[in-house]
């Protein structure tokens, strides 16, 4: 008897080759081996009492062989694909048709079509109308490089791919459409990490006669639905809002992990009129004095806390002031230097427990937002304090317009140059950039940026602000952007979006670190298909053709 398992993106299940039922095929089986392509007939009988195999779908039966047809051998492969055994991703990724039969990656290419999926049915009973948007657009500045695409038929010009259909969109509701979406596949040419790749696909959704409100009950109904019908996660109802300058202030960050607390609390009143010199010193020098918490953390060792120094350091921290609290013995860094009562004023400001351990960062705000936001991500992981069966989506709000552009000394936008500003800002665009605040918002999840969106511009006057804000002048602004401000003269509606990221989306639900493990052909950290080899030269002649020469890189 021979038994094999003949696997189809349906699962397995158990093949037997009788030598007395069928001898030629049982034959022909016995030359088989893994991975090669068979065709079987025969009759789907159950397995006999004691033999099931109740870990698998089709464990209580199995298909007794008549015919047997060899439609493919196989060489060895590269690697097993019967289990999820560690393997170097440069292999996978060279050989990613082999990869994805395995079975984790299957199940996370059929989680990625089930999410597209429920989105296209929500939105679609929601009233939406999906529209395809060009592929090959106009060059315009959008927050990362280009990919250029140069035009036979048009010698010297060039097409760009989009980094979004932002422009699209907004023309879109000009249009009439009112409620439109797609499944957008989007470029950018910039450096790569594990939750970016230089393409990638987004849910792009925009509105017409909204507000902020209505956009995001939209995607909380959307995300919430998704993922409780797709996935064991628990859904935190309602969704977090926060501020901008709430989440900077709690958690360090635009993004925060909101599966657990350790919030970040200011000392700067107390420290100004500290006996520690490093603390009064950093609010006299218009910085601040901020701590976390760490709940259970007081019994670290000198090694840790040691550790802990070094990895605030790495982060831009001058130093990490420490004070581990257990019963009245108090260990720290600081606390002998402290006046009388500074300690207690300290550990009530912070909330401080017994067993905690207090982390002090003083200095510029950014620094120690900076600081103590990845400190405090770190030590939510290391104490156990992630609940890793949730999904703790969140609303960031009222972001900052601009920010200060160091290669050019101006500004240059958070977003994008397309968000609509608070009305109440709109008089100091010009003036006093870095005060205006953006109709902008962000969804988050477990520590992740899944989604950026805002209220729009539709007007050519408050656009045209932010274009000379932004340092175009008037040839500039007409050259690139006057098919969109000719739109805002035409009766343009008011009108809002957002634009999630399906891959990184996916990643999430998936449980995975990586977009890479849920998009089918991704590149690697080098924006490499090491698959088919790509980027690589091409003919002269096809150069010849676009009027292209290829330059050695500059020299630095």
């Amino acid at each position: 008897m021979i038994f094999a398992d003949l696997r189809d993106r349906s699962g397995l299940v158990q093949i037997v080759f009788n030598p007395e039922r069928a001898p030629e095929a049982h034959a022909l089986a016995s030359d088989c081996r893994a991975e090669y392509v068979l065709e079987v007939e025969g009759e789907v009988s159950l397995r006999p009492p004691g033999t099931e195999n109740p870990n698998l779908a089709t464990g209580e039966i199995e298909v007794l062989a008549d015919t047997l047809t060899v439609l493919n051998p196989s060489q060895p492969l590269p690697f097993a694909v019967a289990d999820d055994a560690d393997v170097d991703e440069q292999l996978r990724l060279r050989y990613r048709y082999i990869d994805l039969r395995r079975p984790k990656m299957a199940q996370n290419l059929v989680l990625r079509h089930k999410v597209v999926k429920h989105i296209r049915d929500f939105l679609d009973a929601e009233g939406f109308l999906e529209v395809e948007t060009p592929i090959l657009m106009k060059s315009t500045p959008e927050g990362a490089r280009d990919y250029l695409v140069p035009s036979r038929l048009r010698p010297g010009e060039l097409y760009a791919l989009p980094q979004s259909p932002q422009q699209l969109k907004q023309l879109l509701m000009v249009a009439g459409v009112d409620r439109y979406f797609q499944i957008a596949r989007c470029f950018r040419d910039e450096d790569l990490r594990a939750d970016r790749q230089p393409e990638f696909t987004q849910l792009d959704l925009e509105m017409s006669f909204v507000d902020q409100d209505d956009v995001l009950d939209v995607i909380e109904r959307l995300f919430t639905s998704l993922t409780e019908s797709l996935t064991d996660f628990s859904v935190d109802k309602p969704f977090t809002r926060l501020t901008y300058r709430e989440a900077m202030d709690r958690y360090g960050n635009d993004k925060p992990d909101l599966r657990f607390g350790m919030p970040i609390v200011d000392l700067s009143e107390i420290a100004k009129s500290s006996a520690v010199g490093f603390f009064r010193a950093a609010v006299e020098g218009g910085g601040v004095v901020r701590a976390i918490s760490a709940p259970g953390a007081a019994e670290y060792s000198r090694r840790q806390l040691s550790e802990l120094e070094e990895l605030a350091k790495s982060f831009g921290a001058g130093g990490l002031a420490w004070a581990a609290f257990q019963g009245e013995n108090v260990r720290s860094s600081f606390a002998r230097n402290l006046g009388e009562g500074e300690l207690d004023a300290i550990r009530d400001a912070a909330s401080v427990q017994d067993g905690d351990l207090l982390l002090v960062v003083a200095g510029a705000y950014d620094v120690a937002c900076n600081v103590l936001g990845r400190l405090r991500n770190e030590l939510g992981a290391r104490l156990g304090l992630i609940d890793e069966t949730r999904m703790a989506y969140g609303f960031v709000t009222e972001f900052p317009y601009f920010e200060k552009d160091e290669e050019t000394g101006g500004v240059t936008f958070v977003h994008h140059p397309f968000t609509m500003p608070w009305e109440e800002d709109v008089p100091y665009i010009e003036s006093d950039p870095l005060r205006v605040r953006a109709k902008a918002y962000d969804l988050i999840a477990n520590g992740y940026e899944l989604a950026s969106g805002s209220i729009r511009i539709h007007q050519r006057d408050v656009q045209q602000a932010v274009f000379r804000a932004l340092g175009l002048n008037a040839d500039q602004i007409e050259r690139r952007f006057g098919h969109m401000l000719r739109a805002f003269e035409l009766g343009a509606p008011p009108h809002g979006g957002i634009a999630p990221g399906i891959d990184r989306l996916v990643m999430l639900l998936a449980r995975e670190r990586s977009i890479r493990e849920v998009i089918a052909f991704p590149k690697n950290q080098s924006a490499a298909d090491l698959m088919m080899g790509a980027p690589s030269p091409v003919e002269e002649s096809q150069l010849r053709d676009l009027g292209l020469a290829v330059l050695p890189p500059a020299r630095s």
